[in-house]
């Protein structure tokens, strides 16, 4: 919470209060007006003394179990394999037999349907066998109930294959799945790291916004001593409008960041937090890259899905093959007809065996076997690019994670080299041995040398965890997530 309380020499008397800034501006004194700025001061100290407003404390972890809770291509994913898992019950039931039950009602003077009727109506009698009946039959109802089952006895593996195909298509959704999360991860620890930076820079820019103020006060100190001039004081007022410019970039460029961590997270773009984490140097422990790829040829989702779908391609050329295959399968039916729907009317029951073979069927199965054939090498030739991909896209992580590490290390060193050299310039410009420029210089060099080490920490951070993307170990378990605890 910030709190101002600013005194001006201005004559305008009385007290604006903007926001939580309360800014007083005290003009001649009256007996009035000092009663009143002493009434005012007494209720700033109370609000001073009020505690501020709570802000929920955010660690990289919390952060990334919220984003997973919330975000909607989470939902997806979900939504997409429950889908998936549904498909390969619906292929068992391929193995189940199919019951079903109709009702139907028929009236129609047609002499083979009176007859046949009047048969499954166990109503036939002797009168019905004159042949006046028999050709000029009256209209006839039939209330028809039929239950019928059909069970597979052999399929030719069409149905197994079927519930093989499903549950490769589940598991090709559940590394979808995988990569979602950690795509999610990965963008939560970009924007928690943003703002952690933001909010760094702007502490570098502060830094030297109050050095630039002691040099000024430095300056004109010495020229009022008469060794300078206003140039020097000059010069110093426009290097100090430079760190204000700065300073006012990265205060916007922080609150876009806190913006954009709350729009991963799915919180209003207004939402206040007080990260935990520092940003501070990972201690990483040592791996050669030849470790990092075979696990990421066998953990990435990437991977996993190209292997998957290979499988699936496989298995639905055997699947085309296998309808060259004959089918047997038997059937049941129980059937009920009446004259009335109640009554007047007998039943029957039928069971039969039959088999079915495609002989010929226009060239369509020889075409669908040949396109699944060219499926199959199309998943082959995807599974060994898709191998290259991910290998090339390890290596450019790992080269920058290291690469991060060597800039961290030449970063301090430059910076503790920055402060020094600046120290001295201070103490030579206020002895009359050097001049602005020098110490502009190295002002300017330690500002330039703090921003590339918080630079390389941040990019240090980033390139773990899109090192532990690319090799497909992103968790939210990850150790990567538990460093920089203040």
């Amino acid at each position: 919470m910030d709190r101002d309380f600013d005194t001006s020499s201005s004559r305008e008397e009385g007290c604006k209060a903007h926001g939580k800034v309360t800014r007083c501006h005290l003009g001649t004194p009256t007996a009035s007006s000092a009663l009143e700025a002493m009434k005012k001061t007494l209720l700033i100290l109370v609000w001073w003394a009020l505690p501020g407003p709570a802000q929920d404390s955010l660690s990289p972890k919390d952060a990334v179990r919220h984003a997973l809770a919330a975000n909607k291509s989470m939902a997806v994913s979900t939504a997409d394999w429950n889908a998936a898992a549904r498909r390969v019950v619906e292929a068992r039931s391929g193995n189940l037999p199919k019951v079903n039950y109709s009702e139907s009602w028929a009236r129609s003077d047609n002499p083979v349907f009176v007859f046949s009727s009047l048969l499954t109506q166990h109503q036939f009698g002797e009168q019905n066998f004159q042949v006046s009946p028999l050709n000029r039959p009256d209209s006839l109802n039939n209330f028809q109930s039929q239950l019928t089952a059909d069970q597979a006895l052999y399929d030719a593996g069409q149905t197994r294959q079927a519930v093989r195909s499903a549950e490769l298509a589940k598991d090709i959704a559940k590394e979808d799945g995988r990569r979602t999360q950690m795509a999610v991860i990965a963008s939560v620890i970009r924007a928690y790291y943003d703002v952690l930076l933001g909010a760094e820079q702007l502490n570098a820019t502060n830094q030297a916004m109050r050095s630039a103020e002691t040099d000024l006060d430095r300056a004109e100190s010495v020229r009022n001593t008469g060794m300078s001039t206003d140039v020097d004081v000059l010069s110093i007022r426009v290097h100090l409008a430079n760190v204000r410019e700065r300073q006012i970039r990265s205060g916007a460029d922080l609150d876009v960041a806190r913006a954009a961590l709350n729009d991963a997270l799915g919180l209003p773009l207004d939402t206040a937090h007080t990260l935990s984490a520092a940003l501070t140097p990972l201690q990483l422990p040592e791996r050669v890259l030849a470790d990092y790829e075979k696990n990421a040829l066998s953990e990435r989702p990437e991977a996993r899905q190209v292997k998957l779908a290979t499988g699936l391609a496989a298995n639905q050329a055997a699947a085309a093959r296998s309808s060259l295959l004959p089918q047997v399968g038997v059937h049941a039916a129980f059937e009920a007809d009446r004259q009335r729907f109640y009554d007047k009317g007998g039943a029957n029951w039928l069971v039969s065996i039959g088999l079915h073979w495609n002989l010929f069927n226009g060239f369509s199965d020889k075409a669908r076997i040949e396109e699944s054939r060219f499926a199959l090498s199309r998943s082959e030739a995807e599974q060994e690019r898709a191998g290259s991909a991910i290998r090339l896209q390890v290596r450019r992580a790992y080269a920058d994670l290291r690469a991060a590490g060597q800039r961290i290390e030449v970063a301090k060193a430059s910076v503790a080299e920055a402060e020094e050299s600046l120290r001295i310039t201070q103490n030579r410009y206020e002895a009359g041995m050097s001049n602005v420029t020098d110490l502009l210089r190295t002002e300017t060099a330690v500002l330039e040398a703090r921003t590339r080490r918080l630079s390389a920490i941040h990019d240090q951070r980033i390139a773990a965890a899109m090192l532990e993307l690319a090799e497909g170990t992103l968790t939210v378990d990850s150790e990567i997530l538990n460093e920089g605890s203040r």
